[in-house]
């Protein structure tokens, strides 16, 4: 007895499938890609490509000091600008005894950006970088606090002041010192976002820091202030023979993500200031405007892709309330005034 041949899948299936696998196919074509370049990339000579000095805000700790350590063992000479003198006469000496390179520090609170008194200072940092040969510019400064946070708890100033130091200090500094690399012929320019804002929907309690920090989503059109000015920068002065382009990160194991329970849950995707550092030199005047260049960043950054927006909107709304919960209690403990 013959049996009659089973039904075709419908339409629908069919291309719910195909739709699958071609996403599966992307998403492990470009790891591929990234991976090989990664394991394959050769060193480059930063002072003879960009020329001889660097240029880096917040150098006085986490990132921002392995950066500075790591620019330096390159060989570049650097310009730090932080906030704090005796933290940059610190990590000044640091950098000297260690590397040999010279060093030029500027005194510059960035969340004084746009007001009367940040004129001066940014006045300063046009003199010190006048005549130098300035090839790299790290914009790394950044502020993460008011964290864990609703909106309408801390003062409104405290949100102004992160938006100063993650937005308008980026743009000051780097108009400070583009001109220089215009007239050169030659420069890069790298700014930190974080990839709280890239590869994941949402990072509630942290909201102004993570729109602050927003980039282009692969699936959003937003075009958030810190990637459309990093694209459209680069697009503008490629010509110039200028890369710009803003990193990523995920965590790094630093002041400002230390008590993340989900930076300690994925604790094997959490790296050092100093790997982060190694490699985000590694990357500078390569691939596109924006990029992660940690290889366990980019395995996680796949892994979020791959989740339902709702699960991660899930899973981080309740890992910062649970941590709002522990830091109230350590508040409390401790008889200190809650922070506004």
């Amino acid at each position: 007895m013959d049996k009659s041949a089973p039904p075709a899948p419908p339409w629908w299936f069919l291309s719910l499938v195909f739709l699958g696998a071609a996403y599966v196919a992307t998403v492990t074509l470009r790891l591929l890609a990234y991976l090989a370049f990664s394991l394959h990339r050769q060193p480059k000579d930063l002072r003879s490509r960009y020329g001889a000095w660097a240029v880096i805000t917040g150098p006085t700790s986490g990132m921002g000091r392995a950066m500075a350590l790591e620019l330096a063992r390159r060989g570049l000479n650097l310009v730090l600008v932080g906030r704090d003198p005796a933290n940059l006469e610190e990590i000044s000496n640091t950098v000297r005894s260690l590397h040999g390179v010279e060093t030029k520090t500027v005194v510059f609170d960035l969340s004084l950006v746009a007001t009367p008194h940040g004129d001066e200072p940014l006045r300063q940092l046009r003199e010190t970088v006048e005549g130098l040969d300035v090839g790299v510019l790290m914009n790394n400064a950044g502020v993460g606090e008011p964290a864990m946070a609703y909106l309408h708890e801390a003062d409104v100033e405290a949100w102004v002041r992160m938006m100063r130091v993650n937005l308008w200090a980026v743009t000051e500094v780097t108009a400070a010192v583009l001109p220089g690399m215009v007239e050169r012929g030659r420069g890069a320019v790298v700014n930190i976002g974080s990839a709280s804002s890239q590869a994941i929907p949402s990072f509630p309690l942290c909201t102004i820091y993570s729109a602050t920090k927003r980039h282009v989503h692969a699936t959003n059109t937003r075009n958030m202030y810190v990637a459309h000015f990093s694209r459209s920068l680069h697009l503008e002065y490629a010509s110039e023979g200028i890369h710009v382009q803003c990193q990523a990160p995920f965590f790094v194991a630093t002041r400002m993500v230390e008590n993340l329970a989900e930076a300690r849950r994925l604790s094997p995707f959490t790296v050092t200031p100093g790997a982060y550092a190694r490699a985000a030199v590694g990357w500078i005047g390569r691939g596109g405007p924006l990029c992660t260049p940690n290889v366990r960043h980019r395995l996680l950054w796949c892994a979020a892709a791959a989740a339902p927006d709702s699960v991660l909107d899930w899973f981080l709304l309740r890992s910062h309330l649970e941590q709002r919960t522990t830091l109230s209690q350590q508040i409390r403990a401790s008889g200190a005034p809650a922070p506004s």
